[in-house]
């Protein structure tokens, strides 16, 4: 059964740090791209990062402030998130790439906040 756990979201004030987690069971997350996406209040899901076999890739308002990484062995994807900002704020959910904008998901909510 795939399965989705996502963690580390939580309230940070503006210019902080989270780094976001999402535990993975069913397959295997090295055979598929893995995408962060993220839906901020009353809007609709944005697509954040995401990571294959051929590299990393992100949304043009990251500006290199995130880093999409996944330990194989751990079969965890993670998104650190620095340099944080309020239009950040959202629920924050891991999918995979046959599936990106339809999360199976609990999330994690990040807030940043003074």
């Amino acid at each position: 059964q795939v399965q989705f756990v996502e963690s580390g979201g939580g309230l940070v004030e503006p210019g902080g740090s989270l780094k976001l987690s999402c535990q993975v069971s069913g397959f295997s997350v090295s055979g598929y791209g893995m995408n962060w996406i993220r839906q901020a209040p009353g809007k609709g899901y944005e697509w954040v990062a995401d990571i294959t076999n051929t590299g990393t890739h992100y949304g043009d308002f990251v500006k290199g402030r995130f880093i999409i990484s996944r330990d194989n062995a751990e079969n965890t994807l993670y998104l650190e998130m620095n340099s944080l900002k309020p239009e950040d704020t959202g629920l924050y959910y891991c999918t995979p790439d046959w599936s990106p904008f339809r999360p199976e998901s609990q999330g994690t909510q990040v807030t940043v906040s003074s």
